[in-house]
């Protein structure tokens, strides 16, 4: 996969989740974000912010869910003695039921198929065109056990 061809892949998503109807909005993903800000800010409105948190797999995933969230104006943050891949914010349980996790979840996803085909070239091209699995071998217990 080109650049190009996930900058398109990200933008359909967002407009995806941005709740777009029709074949004119699908197309206006530049007007994804500002669709979702106004159903946040309703949700907002209500008072019906909750505190999360998030506990991150790996700092990829946390960078991309850090940007997702200052992106609709949530501020993270986390406690002192939080791991450094926790991430905290008072948002909306239905934004994050309707929006924020399916969106982040199949960006996610995206991102590092994309992370891992680049990697897998790299490692063939400039490091060795061997990328399969190490051998798979009896422990040297369950060997001397024979």
């Amino acid at each position: 996969m080109k650049e190009q061809e996930l900058i398109e892949k990200l933008r359909k998503i967002e407009a995806l989740y941005a709740g777009a109807a029709t074949a004119g909005e699908k197309a206006a993903a530049g007007n994804a974000r500002e669709r979702i800000l106004k159903r946040l800010h309703v949700l907002q409105d209500k008072g019906t912010a909750v505190e999360y948190r998030f506990s991150m797999s790996d700092m990829w995933a946390k960078k991309l869910f850090m940007g997702l969230l200052r992106r609709y104006d949530l501020k993270p943050y986390r406690y002192h003695g939080q791991r450094y891949t926790t991430v905290m914010v008072r948002v909306p349980k239905k934004f994050v039921d309707d929006t924020l996790w399916p969106e982040f979840q199949e960006l996610n996803g995206i991102l590092r198929t994309y992370l891992d085909e680049i990697t897998e070239r790299l490692i063939k091209e400039q490091i060795h065109g061997d990328s399969s699995e190490a051998e798979l071998r009896a422990s040297p217990i369950e060997a001397n056990q024979r």
